[in-house]
Order: structure tokens, then C-alpha cells, then sequence
């Protein structure tokens, strides 16, 4: 049976909880505290990024590179980055024109916290920061390596990938969807930004092959059981446990795994997806446990 999050390994809670640490730091580093003038879009980006969050798409990066003997100071960088974009989504899809959201990772969300506008920007310099991080030649020292980071985390987070998704998210409100619009929805919305996440540790390793397919394989079937398993909390779960509002799909009336399949089909697709997905990292052998064994979590996460 798979471990439950409450029934975490010690490793594997070890290793999640040291990457929270390790990002946090690492954001503090990039977005210090500032008593300039405009140091109220500062405050707004630390808001949105240092009030909680599991880092799973920084911990899916970090987890990448160690399978390819990466310098932890490098996945880092690559994985706050990933962070920034992430964030940035989030700030903007809460905002009243998307989501309408009060409440994120049990905050105030940052258009509440300040307001609209300052919402606006501290996602937009979020994003930018993301690809000067990425940039960087602390990165990586081979500029064909920086390059590919920001060309595949830009698809990744583009109009082909995490923002179409969001449109298409958008569409759903009035539009009923069919479950392969549906699948593709949450690939483009979530599960291309943690397949970068996978990627990314083997791009920096400059690794290429069946090796980085399977990280990619692995990651786009977890994002879409990372959807599933989410569509099924929106309904049932307690906002005191998941730290932001709940049922506002269902209040939207947009098509999810649920609403369209019924919440124990949405069970069986999360479970058939979560084995699909360790099944694709059988070519690291036992490298990859911690990986197999977050797939689990995802499955029966309860936040």
C-alpha cells in the first residue's frame, strides 16, 4: 500500500523538509529585504513566496540533479527559480479577474494583503527574476547549459504551457470540457512546469537520452495525478488543512477530473497514474526511490 504523508518515511521527510529549508534560504538570499522606495513590491514578492508552500516543483529539481551528481549550489538556483515562477502564477491566478482567492498556503493572499496592483507587479517581477537567476553564470558556468534552462523553462511557462493552461482553466468556467481537453489542460497548467522541474537536473548534469525522458515521463504523470488528487481535496478537504479556499471549482462549475468522472474513478485514474509514473523510473534502478516514494505521497496526500 502506498505510505500516506502523515506516514512519511523518515527520509523521505527528511529530505522534503530540508529542501524547504535549503529554498527558503536561497529566496531570502535573491529577495533581500530593501528600504527603497518601491520596497512595498519586495515585501509583496517575499510575501508570495516565504509563507509556507511544500516546494514540490524545488524538490522534484533538487532530487533530478542528485541523480546526476549536480552541485547542490546550482540545483538551487534552478530550483528557487522554478519557485518564482510558480509563485508568480499563483499570485496572479488569485487575483479577482481569475480565481478570486483570500486565502493561499494560510495567508492572506498577496492581492489582499496589499492590493490589486501590487499583486500585478510582484508577479511580474517574479517571473523576470526567475530568468536572470537562470541567467546567471552562477548557475552554471556553460552558457549552452543557462541557455536550455531558459528555453525550456520559458515553453515550460508560456502560452504552451502553464499560462495556455490557465486560459484554458478560464475557458472551463463556460465551456464543458471532455477528459482528454481536461487532461490536456492540467498537462499544459501543471504538469509541464514539474516536468521542467525533473529536466532540469538533467540538463545541468548535461545528460541526454532515455535518462531525461524518463524524468520527463515520471513528471508529466505526476502532475496530472497531482491535478486528480487536487480536484478530488477542493471538494472534500478542510481549508484549515489545505491553507487555501476550497470549492471554488465546483462553485465555478468547471470541468475537473470529478465533475466529470465521479470522485472514485478520479481515485483509480490518480492511483493508475502515480504507478505509471514510478514505473518510468525503473531505468535509475534504486537511485530514484525518493522520487517512487513522493509519488505516493502525491497520491495520498490530504494538503
Amino acid at each position: 500500500m502506498a505510505p500516506s504523508p502523515r506516514d512519511a518515511s523518515p527520509k523521505l521527510q527528511d529530505a522534503m523538509d530540508d529542501t524547504v529549508a535549503a529554498i527558503n534560504r536561497t529566496i531570502d538570499r535573491l529577495l533581500p529585504n530593501t528600504d527603497l522606495a518601491e520596497n512595498q513590491l519586495y515585501d509583496a514578492m517575499r510575501h508570495g513566496t516565504l509563507n509556507g508552500g511544500k516546494r514540490l516543483r524545488p524538490f522534484l529539481a533538487i532530487q533530478s540533479a542528485k541523480l546526476f551528481n549536480v552541485d547542490t549550489n546550482r540545483s538551487r538556483r534552478v530550483a528557487a527559480a522554478i519557485e518564482f515562477v510558480h509563485c508568480y502564477s499563483l499570485i496572479h491566478d488569485d487575483l479577482p479577474a481569475m480565481d478570486d482567492a483570500s486565502l493561499r498556503r494560510g495567508h492572506p493572499t498577496v492581492h489582499k494583503q496589499y492590493d490589486d496592483a501590487t499583486a500585478i507587479l510582484a508577479g511580474d517581477a517574479l517571473l523576470t527574476l526567475a530568468f536572470e537567476v537562470l541567467s546567471e553564470n552562477e548557475t552554471h558556468e556553460d552558457p549552452r547549459v543557462r541557455c536550455e534552462l531558459i528555453r525550456s523553462l520559458a515553453q515550460a511557462s508560456g502560452g504552451h504551457g502553464m499560462v495556455g493552461g490557465q486560459m484554458l482553466d478560464l475557458i472551463a468556467e463556460n465551456k464543458e470540457f471532455d477528459l482528454g481537453t481536461i487532461s490536456r489542460l492540467q498537462r499544459m497548467k501543471t504538469g509541464k512546469l514539474m516536468a521542467f522541474a525533473c529536466e532540469s537536473g538533467a540538463i545541468l548534469g548535461r545528460s541526454d537520452g532515455p535518462h531525461r525522458r524518463a524524468l520527463c515521463n515520471y513528471a508529466h504523470d505526476l502532475g496530472l495525478a497531482f491535478q486528480v488528487t487536487d480536484d478530488i481535496l477542493d471538494i472534500e478537504a478542510d481549508p484549515q488543512d489545505t491553507g487555501k479556499d476550497t470549492g471554488k471549482d465546483e462553485a465555478a462549475g468547471k470541468a475537473t477530473f470529478v465533475s466529470t468522472m465521479g470522485k472514485e474513478q478520479a481515485r483509480e485514474r490518480a492511483e493508475m497514474l502515480v504507478n505509471q509514473a514510478v514505473r518510468h523510473l525503473h531505468v535509475f534502478e534504486n537511485r530514484a526511490d525518493i522520487l517512487k516514494e513522493l509519488a505516493y505521497y502525491v497520491l495520498q496526500r490530504r494538503a
